[in-house]
């Protein structure tokens, strides 16, 4: 059973309690939970793996698509949960230059970008105090914040990437993402972008790199972590990150390459809607299913 931490608001000490009542009816210690604490049978990396692995997606179509990497580049991100957190971080890591991160109470902007520092003073806020995310401004005096608002639009940028909710990006935000220069949009939330403004992201030649395919990190490491209950082993931190960026360099060549095999080259969505819809129905038919 795949639980993912932090995509659901489910953590380690959520999965502790689950796990632990799980063994009291069975008697059993066998792996079925995923996101568990690492001191016994978590991995190390699930928390920052949906954040991460976005970003891996997201250079790789940068690379590919662009012939660029993230360096240097601006990039809005919305949300301030796990998701978003280490997705700013793996973005600083990258060299690239986040700007925002929001929650349901307006967004933040830095405009010269979130430094390592400052992004600990909201982890510090977020995941230890669970203050609200205005509550940064009381530790940075170049910081701006906008109630009530998103950043969809109103800040210039190379790429974005949603990692708040469903449906917050609008046909007019995607509009407005266009003017603002945006190259790409990459999802971090589950479906943050209606259909509507996914069709104006697409007819302006802006990269969408869709849910199913860029936030599937998390699912990733937690079949990562699987492989290690099921193999009684431990990888490294280092050695689950290279496994995470080439899962989802693969997730990314093979929306790509699908897409250009069926006419549709560049259509990320519906390179990962085919190549879903073939995985599915190959499997159906190899078992007597069709």
């Amino acid at each position: 059973m795949d639980v993912p931490a932090g995509d659901i608001g489910v953590g380690s000490r959520e999965i502790g309690f689950l796990f632990g009542a799980y063994r009291k009816l069975t008697r059993s210690f066998e792996g079925v939970f995923t996101g568990k604490s690492v001191a016994w049978g978590g991995s190390l990396l699930r928390p920052e793996a949906t954040g991460y692995g976005l970003v891996f997606f997201a250079a790789e179509a940068a690379n590919k698509m662009r012939n660029s990497d993230l360096k240097g580049k601006k990039c809005i991100v919305s949300g301030s949960g796990n998701v978003a957190l280490h997705c700013v971080e793996q973005l600083l890591i990258q060299g690239a230059i986040p700007l925002t991160m929001s929650d349901s109470g307006g967004y933040v902007l830095e405009p010269n970008g979130f430094t390592k520092e400052q992004l600990k003073l909201m982890i510090q806020i977020k995941e230890k105090q669970r203050g609200r995310i205005q509550e940064y401004l009381k530790h940075s005096t170049t910081a701006q914040f906008f109630p009530n608002a998103k950043p969809w639009g109103y800040v210039d940028c190379d790429y974005a990437f949603p990692c708040a909710t469903q449906n917050e990006i609008d046909e007019k935000d995607a509009q407005g993402l266009v003017k603002s220069g945006c190259q790409g949009v990459f999802e971090g939330a589950n479906m943050p972008s209606t259909n509507e403004a996914i069709a104006v992201l697409k007819s302006n030649g802006v990269i969408f790199g869709p849910a199913k395919a860029a936030n599937a990190g998390g699912v990733a490491v937690s079949g990562l972590e699987m492989a290690q209950n099921s193999m009684r082993i431990n990888w490294t931190g280092k050695e689950v990150e290279d496994k995470l960026r080439d899962i989802m360099k693969s997730i990314f060549h093979k929306c790509s390459s699908t897409a250009e095999e069926y006419g549709r080259p560049g259509d990320l969505q519906f390179g990962a809607n085919v190549a879903g819809f073939l995985k599915v129905a190959g499997a159906m038919r190899d078992q007597g299913v069709l």
